[in-house]
C-alpha cells in the first residue's frame, strides 16, 4: 500500500505532456513546482516559462515574419523604396547573432528565428538586385554571402572573430535603419516597404531584450535587441506616417 501511495504521489495528470514541456518550456524543478506542488506562481519558473513560449512564439513567427515583404515584392516585380544597403547591413547584424549564440552555444529557443530571418532577408537582397536590373550581381551576392556564412559558422574560426562581428551589430543596425529612414524620407513614401514585416520585426525585436536576458544572461545580446527595437520603431512610425502615400500617388500629385 505504501508503495502505491508514492506511485500516486510522484505522478501527474500532466505527465502524458512531461517529455514535451521539459524539453521546450521549463527545467523538471519547475515541472515539479507546477504539476506535482500546484505552485503556479513561483516566479523563477513563471519567468523562466514566459521565456521559453516567447523563444518559441517568435521563432514560429520569424518563418513568416518576411513573407508578406518578398511577396509585396514579386507581385509589384519592383523593389522601389527599399535600400539595398539597408537590407545588408541587416543581414550582417542577423549573421553575426547567429553566428555569435552557436559559438556560445546558447539555447535554440534563444536565437532561432536568426536562422529564418537570415534566409528571408538574403531572399529581399537578391530580389532588390533582380528587379533592379542586376541579376547576376544578385547571383553573385549569393555566392558571396553564404562562403561567408560557412567560414563564420566553422569551428575553426576564433571566437574574438565572432565576438567582433556581435559587437558590430550595433553600428550595423543603427546605420542600416537610417539608411532606409532617410530613403522613406527622400521619397515620401514607403515603396514596397511592407507594413506586415515592419510590425512584427519590431514586436519580436521587442521581446527579445527580455528572453535574451533571461536565457543567456548576455547584455551585448539584449543591448543589440535595445537598439533593434528603437531603430525598427522609427521606421514602423515612417509607415504609419506614409501610410496613404504611394509611388503612384506620388507621381499623380506631381
Amino acid at each position: 500500500m505504501a508503495e502505491k501511495a508514492d506511485i500516486l504521489k510522484g505522478s501527474s495528470f500532466m505527465d502524458p505532456l512531461k517529455g514535451l514541456l521539459l524539453t521546450y518550456f521549463m527545467p523538471e524543478s519547475c515541472y515539479d513546482e507546477f504539476f506535482l506542488n500546484f505552485n503556479f506562481l513561483d516566479v523563477p519558473c513563471l519567468k523562466i516559462v514566459l521565456s521559453k513560449g516567447l523563444g518559441i512564439g517568435i521563432i514560429l513567427g520569424s518563418v513568416m515574419v518576411k513573407l508578406p515583404q518578398i511577396i509585396k515584392l514579386m507581385g509589384a516585380k519592383s523593389a522601389e523604396g527599399l535600400s539595398f544597403n539597408s537590407v545588408l547591413l541587416e543581414l550582417l547584424a542577423i549573421t553575426g547573432t547567429m553566428a555569435y549564440s552557436i559559438a556560445n552555444k546558447f539555447p535554440f529557443s534563444a536565437w532561432g528565428e536568426a536562422l529564418f530571418l537570415m534566409l528571408q532577408t538574403v531572399a529581399i537582397a537578391f530580389l532588390i538586385q533582380h528587379y533592379g536590373g542586376r541579376t547576376s550581381r544578385g547571383l553573385l551576392f549569393l555566392v558571396l554571402y553564404f562562403s561567408l556564412l560557412a567560414l563564420l559558422l566553422s569551428p575553426l574560426t576564433p571566437m574574438a572573430v565572432v565576438t567582433f562581428m556581435q559587437a558590430t551589430n550595433m553600428p550595423a543596425i543603427i546605420i542600416g535603419r537610417l539608411i532606409q529612414a532617410a530613403t522613406n524620407y527622400r521619397n515620401g513614401h514607403t515603396g514596397q516597404l511592407s507594413a506586415v514585416s515592419v510590425f512584427l520585426l519590431f514586436a519580436g525585436s521587442l521581446a527579445r531584450i527580455f528572453t535574451s536576458l533571461q536565457e543567456t544572461g548576455d547584455t551585448l545580446m539584449a543591448l543589440t535587441y535595445v537598439i533593434s527595437s528603437t531603430c525598427n520603431s522609427i521606421i514602423m512610425l515612417q509607415v504609419l506616417f506614409y501610410w496613404n502615400c504611394s509611388p503612384e500617388h506620388k507621381k499623380k500629385k506631381e
